[in-house]
């Protein structure tokens, strides 16, 4: 889950009942330390509780080589066609796929890299 999803989660905003939903199926629920990190450092104080036990129930794919050089190609890739991909999407994009998990987001325009299946779930909707 991208931080969009998680801070509409903390919001109650939809992402929180298609999160719901989804654990009612039986998927897991995984995030990245990158979306943990913008996800705290937008935190209303008010939040950090919810916000904790969230981020507590989740899976956290962690961040290796694979996943730092699938990042790099894909910016160096996108470059050279003079597309400019932030190195956090680009990270977490590739934590994703290297897991084979759905990237869900509120803004798929971000993830226009091959190799990632990416879900668009609309941010505060």
């Amino acid at each position: 889950m991208d931080t969009t999803v998680l801070i509409d989660h903390l919001r109650d905003a939809p992402a929180a009942q298609r999160l719901e939903d989804l654990l009612q199926r039986g998927d897991l629920a995984a995030t990245t330390p990158i979306n943990i990190e913008e996800v705290v450092r937008g935190l209303r104080v008010s939040e950090e509780q919810t916000a904790a036990t969230l981020i507590e129930a989740l899976i956290v794919i962690p961040l290796g080589a694979k996943e730092a050089w699938r990042a790099g190609a894909w910016r160096r890739d996108h470059a050279a066609r003079g597309v400019t991909l932030s190195q956090a999407d680009c990270l977490i994009a590739a934590a994703a796929a290297e897991s084979e998990a759905v990237l869900a987001t509120g803004n798929p325009k971000h993830f226009p890299m091959t190799g990632v299946e990416v879900e668009h779930w609309p941010a505060g909707h």
